[in-house]
C-alpha cells in the first residue's frame, strides 16, 4: 500500500529536533558563533535563542581553565575538520549553574554553509553515581580483605566461583587456583553428604548453618562454622553465599570438653561407688555379725540335752531378722544404683532424695547428727540424670554431716529442703558449722577446695560439673546465725 503521508517539511524537522530531550546546539563551522540552539538546550542554560547568539565560551563554560575558549575553539575546529569530535564539557547557566556533559561535535553540510551541530547531555548525576559505585567499590574490596570470615560463591553445581583472600587463606589455597574448583571435593566425605543435603534444600530453605571438616594441604584437617545463603541475582548468578568461620580450636576444645565429662562421670560414679562401699560394708556388718552370733547360739543349744524349743526358735527368728535387715540394705544399694549408665530420665526431686535418704541418715546416725527434712507435698517433675543428681545430693548432705562432726552433739543439726519455683526444681542442705567465711572467694566449687583433712574437693567440682551440664545451677550462702547452706536448682520438666 503506498504511504499516504508526504516527506517530512523543513519545518516537520524542526519541529521533531525541537522536541528533542538532547540539547543542540548549532555553530558556524568558521566563527564558532551560535547559529541556533533548540528549546532543551535553551531550557538548560537558561538562555533564550536571541540571548544564547552573542555568547562565547567563556559566557556559557565553566571556570576551570580546562574549559577556556581555546579549548573550546579547538575542540569544534576537530570537528570541523574531521567530521566528528567527542569531549566532556562544562556548561554555565544563566543563574550560574554548573553542569558537567557529554558533547559530541558533528560537522554537517547547511544550505547556507559548513556547521558544527553539537549535542550535549547533563551526566552531572551518572558521574556522581560513578564516583559512588567506585568509592563503594573500593570500601566493599577493603572490607573484604579485613573480614576474618571467608567468602566463597558456589555455583549450582557446588563450583567455587569467587573467592575471598580470607577464604585462600583458611583453605590453605591461592584464592585463583580455588576459582573452578569444586568446593565438594574439598570436604571429608561426611561433611559432604552434609553440605550436598544443604544445597539441594537451599532455595526453599534460603540459608542454613553447617558445621563443615575440610581438607587442609598441610594435612590436619579444618573445621568451619559455614553460613550457607541463597543466591539468585541474575540469570547467571544463582547459587549459594558461604560465610566461613575456622572454629577448629573451638571443636577441639569441645571434644576435649566432652571427654572431661566423661572422665568426671566416671569419676562421678567411682565416688558414689566408694561412699556406699564404705556405708554399706560399715552396716551389714552388724545384721549379718548378730545372725552369725544368733546361729552360733542355736548350734550350742542344739548339743544340750536340756535344750528348749523356745530358745532355739527364737535364735532362729533373730538371726533371720538379722539377715532381713542385711537384705534391705543390699536392695537399698542396688535401688540406688540400677541404672549406673549415663541417662536422661523425667524424674521426681523427691523421688531422688527418699532413694538418697537410706544413706544419708546412716552418715548422719554414724556422727549423731540430727535431721530435719522438709519436703514438697507436691511432686518436683524435672528431667535429669537421676544417678548423678543422686550423687550431688549425697555429697552435699555428707559434707553438711562431716561438717558437724567437730560440733558439741547438742548443736549438731541438718535440714534438708526441696520445694519448686516458677520455672526451677530447688533442693538445698544447710548445716550449722563454721560457714563460708573461711573459704577462698570463687574456689568453693573448682576442685582446689576442702575442709577435710583427708578430703580431695573433689565432690563439688564434680557436683557443679553434674549440675551445670543438666542447665541447672548450683551455689553456696552463709547463713544469717550460723553455718552454710547449699543448694542446686534444676529446670522443671515442660509438659
Amino acid at each position: 500500500m503506498p504511504n499516504s503521508l508526504p516527506g517530512p517539511s523543513a519545518e516537520d524537522y524542526k519541529v521533531l529536533i525541537q522536541s528533542l530531550s538532547y540539547c543542540i546546539l548549532i555553530h558556524d563551522a568558521e566563527s564558532k558563533d551560535i547559529l541556533w540552539a533548540n528549546q532543551a538546550a535553551c531550557d538548560m542554560l537558561g538562555f533564550t535563542l536571541e540571548e544564547l547568539r552573542p555568547l562565547k565560551a567563556p559566557d556559557m563554560s565553566g571556570a576551570d581553565s580546562r574549559y577556556r575558549r581555546s579549548v573550546g575553539v579547538h575542540w569544534l575546529q576537530d570537528a570541523a575538520d574531521h567530521g566528528i569530535s567527542r569531549t566532556e564539557w562544562m556548561y554555565r547557566s544563566k543563574s550560574g549553574r554548573e553542569f558537567l556533559t557529554e558533547a559530541i561535535a558533528v560537522r554537517v553540510q547547511l544550505q547556507s554553509g559548513s556547521a558544527v551541530m553539537v549535542q550535549f547531555r547533563d551526566i552531572e548525576k551518572e558521574e556522581s553515581l560513578k564516583s559512588e559505585l567506585q568509592r563503594t567499590e573500593g570500601r566493599l574490596q577493603a572490607f573484604l580483605l579485613r573480614m576474618a570470615e571467608g567468602i566463597l560463591v558456589l555455583d549450582a553445581d557446588g563450583v567455587i566461583t569467587f573467592a575471598s583472600g580470607a577464604a585462600g587463606g583458611q583453605l590453605g589455597r591461592d584464592v585463583d587456583s580455588l576459582l573452578g574448583e569444586s568446593f565438594l571435593d574439598l570436604c571429608t566425605p561426611s561433611s559432604k553428604l552434609v553440605l550436598e543435603n544443604a544445597l539441594t534444600k537451599m532455595q526453599a530453605d534460603g540459608s542454613s548453618i553447617l558445621r563443615l571438616e575440610l581438607v587442609h594441604p598441610d594435612g590436619n584437617n579444618r573445621w568451619f562454622g559455614t553460613s550457607c545463603h541463597y543466591l539468585a541475582l541474575e540469570k547467571d548468578l544463582t547459587g549459594a553465599m558461604l560465610l566461613l568461620q575456622d572454629i577448629t580450636e573451638y571443636v577441639a576444645a569441645e571434644e576435649q570438653h566432652r571427654r572431661d565429662l566423661e572422665h568426671l562421670n566416671y569419676l562421678g560414679r567411682y565416688n558414689a561407688m566408694g561412699d556406699m562401699a564404705m556405708a554399706i560394708a560399715h552396716e551389714l556388718g552388724q545384721p549379718l555379725a548378730a545372725a552369725t552370733n544368733f546361729v552360733d547360739g542355736v548350734t550350742r543349744r542344739v548339743k544340750d540335752p536340756e535344750m528348749r524349743i523356745d530358745d532355739l526358735v527364737y535364735g532362729l527368728d533373730n538371726a533371720r531378722k538379722q539377715i532381713d535387715r542385711a537384705n534391705q540394705i543390699v536392695k537399698s544399694l542396688r535401688d540406688f544404683v540400677v541404672q549406673l549408665e549415663q541417662s536422661e530420665q523425667l524424674v521426681d526431686l523427691n523421688e531422688i532424695v527418699r532413694d538418697c535418704l537410706y544413706f544419708i541418715r546412716l552418715r548422719a546416725d554414724q556422727h549423731e547428727t540430727e535431721l530435719q527434712l522438709v519436703m514438697s507435698d507436691s511432686p518436683i517433675w524435672i528431667r535429669c540424670e537421676k544417678v548423678l543428681t543422686g550423687q550431688v545430693i549425697l555429697n552435699l548432705c555428707h559434707n553438711a554431716i562431716d561438717e558437724m562432726s567437730g560440733w558439741p552433739q547438742r548443736e549438731r543439726h541438718v535440714a534438708i529442703t526441696t520445694y519448686a519455683t516458677e520455672s526451677s526444681g530447688v533442693f538445698r542442705v544447710a548445716d550449722r558449722g563454721k560457714g563460708l567465711a573461711h573459704i577462698p572467694d570463687g574456689r568453693i566449687f573448682d576442685g582446689a577446695f576442702t575442709s577435710k583433712s583427708a578430703g580431695s574437693g573433689i565432690g563439688l567440682a564434680l557436683s557443679h560439673r553434674i549440675i551445670t551440664r543438666q542447665h541447672g545451677r548450683i551455689y553456696a550462702e552463709e547463713n544469717e546465725s550460723r553455718g552454710a547452706t547449699f543448694t542446686f536448682e534444676l529446670p522443671l520438666a515442660s509438659e
